[in-house]
């Protein structure tokens, strides 16, 4: 299940007022054709077959609330997909992109079903609102034994239809919202489908993957490819219990990972339900923003047991940045700081850094430091189109534009606007939403302010 916590969001408008914000809103724009990214390269994880066997099995035999699955499933034989339903434009090339990418990257037998007949997974677009009408948290999930949106309102309360229930898996239904930009569409076909396909679990220790909820990958990375490959590997089948399994696992990423054959890992803490329980309440939109800070806080203080450079510690450092902005832009600084220095010395965090470096560079931007902004947004530009992350792209190519601006290269500043503006479009999609984000940058730009007090 795709969380609802919408990552790229606000920056520094408390900082700046909101009086510049409103006047900006009426800026003229003139949108590009969208921009969308090329063939994926991803790379394979740089951990050892042990540490990935120990992944397998949790993110496969434990779901995300807890409960555990009794065997190991999956689809038995080919698998075919379809799409109920209206579906946005830009929904079919991304989903035949992603499925070239399941049979080249993680060998499965998957592809589109012959029009107008049954598939193992239908994709149903429906409203944002009607997601949110049973599952408030969520940006779309995925529900075993059903193969429509009607068949799942009717059953959803059938154990026929829980995942614990399950002893091979035949049908899977996908529910996503129409309403959204196309990167949130994608997002939703790349986590969804591949829970679908596999792993049931988010796991907020794996730096490497969708199967974490701090959601800063968007699509399927080298590692989740890896832990498909595998888990439709011949050596397993449905019905195995988790001692089989896991017995047969060492030979498995042996043989598709053999860079992976170090033996050593080291220990991982586990994850402290306590602070689980924290940074669960700081994403909730749900929440009192006052809530919601107490509880960043508390997930801060419990996550220094993780260790010094764990990404969960380093995670609630940005979730509390983030909540501090409106009230607090100097300690948010500091949080967002902390949170960098974990991420910047790590092999692994190159996105997570980024999202970081985001926030950064636009506090530079508002405290004049042009150059210090542009150098920031464009150490992070490669790590952002490798992630394939285009509402971040985005705003880190509105921040380069406004920084070329200030330090008086307009022809770059306008090649890096157009650049921004078509990723803008498939990144944020309404052109309300993409006039608010470039509006939010201007706010925040020292030339602004000077214009407001002339």
């Amino acid at each position: 299940m795709r969380c609802a916590l919408p990552f790229v969001a606000a920056l520094l408008l408390a900082a700046c007022g909101t009086q510049q914000t409103s006047r900006q809103a009426h800026i003229p724009l003139t949108l590009p054709l969208m921009n969308t990214f090329g063939a994926a390269t991803p790379s394979l994880p740089d951990l050892s077959n042990t540490a990935l066997a120990r992944d397998f099995i949790e993110l496969t035999f434990t779901l995300e609330n807890g409960a555990t699955m009794p065997v190991f499933t999956r689809f038995e034989g080919p698998i075919t997909v379809r799409v109920l339903g209206r579906a946005p434009s830009s929904l079919g090339p991304d989903l035949d992109r992603l499925l070239e990418r399941l049979r080249r990257e993680a060998r499965i037998d998957i592809r589109r079903a012959a029009a107008g007949t049954d598939a193992q997974i239908t994709i149903q677009p429906v409203s944002r609102a009607q997601i949110q009408s049973v599952a408030p948290s969520a940006a779309c999930f995925v529900r075993p034994n059903v193969s429509s949106w009607r068949e799942y309102r009717a059953r959803r309360n059938d154990p026929e239809t829980f995942w614990n229930r399950l002893r091979v898996r035949r049908e899977m239904a996908v529910f996503l919202p129409a309403d959204v930009s196309p990167q949130e569409i994608r997002d939703c076909l790349h986590e969804e489908i591949a829970q679908a396909l596999g792993p049931v679990n988010d796991l907020y220790r794996l730096s490497q993957s969708v199967f974490n909820d701090d959601n800063f990958h968007t699509v399927l990375t080298g590692y989740d490819m890896l832990m498909l490959r595998a888990t439709y590997d011949p050596n397993l089948q449905s019905g195995m219990r988790r001692a089989a399994v896991a017995a047969r696992l060492p030979a498995i990423f042996s043989r598709l990972n053999r860079r992976g054959g170090r033996a050593n890992t080291a220990p991982i803490p586990s994850e402290n339900p306590e602070w689980r329980k924290a940074i669960t309440k700081a994403t909730d939109l749900g929440e009192s923003r006052a809530r919601r800070l107490h509880a960043a806080r508390r997930a801060v203080a419990l996550g220094t047991v993780f260790g010094s450079t764990d990404t969960r510690l380093a995670y609630a450092h940005y979730v509390l940045g983030r909540l501090l902005l409106a009230s607090n832009p100097d300690q948010a600084l500091g949080s967002f700081l902390a949170a960098g220095r974990i991420y910047q010395n790590r092999p692994d965090t190159a996105i997570h850094e980024a999202h970081v470096a985001m926030q950064i560079a636009a506090f530079q931007l508002s405290a004049d430091r042009a150059d210090v902004a542009l150098g920031l947004v464009n150490r992070n530009l490669d790590a952002v189109k490798q992630s394939e992350h285009a509402a971040l792209l985005s705003l880190l190519l509105l921040i380069k534009a406004e920084a070329l601006t200030l330090l008086d290269r307009p022809t770059q500043a306008a090649a890096a606007q157009i650049d921004a503006l078509g990723w803008a479009r498939y990144g944020f999609g309404t052109e309300a939403d993409i006039r608010a984000r470039v509006s939010e940058i201007r706010a925040i730009s020292p030339r602004t302010r000077q214009d407001s007090s002339s």
